[in-house]
């Protein structure tokens, strides 16, 4: 796969306020800044400074821990007076919208925008029966094996997969597996897919509240993915075994949408559901052995740097 050059990049700082989020777009291979959108909200509510160490710890549980902030948030973005917002938003985020299967003109509010389809030659589905696929657009972590993985995006710091799974045998049977941590951007494609030939089971809904997953709020409290409103589907498959895929709700995300039938045969790339608006995150974990992921993604990795994907491309091999 791609190599990648050295590079020194300050990513395992706790002070976001003060550092920039940088990822590597696979693309390309070249280092990138990410644009965060409401940057100063963020910054506000997870920063290292007075009002986040003192009025953010307030304020922060009124907006994360009440629903009813989402949900309004939510609601206001589906009415038609927000497809105003939509052109700016693609400028600002240098959204391509020759990727789009409808024009910007067929958006009747910016959550239609937000959960667009793309043409599905925009996308191409690496071939192979024994490859996997990147799940969808977003930037990424991967953990070959997570007995011997010191950490989670920061070293030395780990969530529990008995808090993640909610579940203790099944916590235990991926122990020492691999996982993928994506978190999608608002400026991202935000339907997810199915990253093999597999048949989902019915899935399984965990309450929980709606941090952010940007780096700003993760690397203060890595067990967000834990704490999170979450979904969890097991994918069974005869290359892979069985897969966990979960997605995981964060600050905005009003809905998590499953668009697939449980116990229903479903082809790599097919779609599996998608996020209303806000950011969020998906988690898939692969039983021991049962991958290995490309090396470019797990240099990244091993660097301490994620790494932008889209949908399709490679993600590893049986």
């Amino acid at each position: 796969m791609i190599g990648l050059k050295p590079v020194q990049i300050r990513t395992h700082s706790k002070n976001m306020s003060e550092s920039k989020i940088f990822f590597i777009d696979r693309a390309t291979n070249k280092i990138e800044v990410e644009k965060v959108y409401k940057e100063s909200y963020l910054k506000f509510l997870y920063g290292n400074h007075f009002f986040s160490r003192s009025l953010g710890k307030f304020v922060l549980p009124f907006f994360i821990k009440n629903p009813l902030f989402s949900n309004i948030y939510g609601f206001i973005q589906k009415q038609s007076f927000t497809t105003s917002k939509i052109r700016n938003f693609i400028n600002e985020f240098h959204v391509d919208e020759t990727e789009f299967e409808q024009p910007v003109s067929a958006f009747r509010s910016f959550n239609d925008f937000f959960i667009r389809k793309l043409k599905p030659e925009a996308r191409p589905i690496a071939q192979g029966e024994n490859r996997a696929i990147i799940p969808a657009d977003g930037r990424y972590y991967f953990y070959q094996n997570l007995a011997n993985t010191p950490g989670f995006i920061v070293k030395n710091e780990k969530f529990s997969l008995e808090a993640l799974l909610q579940d203790q045998q099944l916590a235990q049977e991926y122990q020492a597996g691999s996982m993928v941590l994506a978190r999608l951007c608002p400026s991202d494609y935000h339907r997810f897919h199915f990253p093999c030939d597999c048949v989902p089971g019915q899935p399984r809904r965990v309450n929980g509240y709606l941090y952010s997953v940007n780096p700003m709020a993760v690397k203060q409290n890595i067990r967000i993915f834990t704490e999170n409103k979450r979904v969890i589907t097991v994918l069974k498959s005869r290359e892979f075994g069985d897969i966990l895929y979960i997605e995981i709700g964060a600050t905005n995300v009003g809905t998590i949408k499953e668009t697939f039938l449980p116990h229903q045969p479903y082809a790599k790339g097919d779609e599996k559901g998608y996020f209303e608006f806000g950011g969020s995150a998906l988690i898939l974990l692969f039983k021991e052995g049962a991958i290995q992921f490309d090396n470019d993604l797990m240099d990244a990795t091993n660097r301490g740097v994620e790494i932008r994907c889209l949908l399709g491309q490679s993600l590893g091999v049986r």
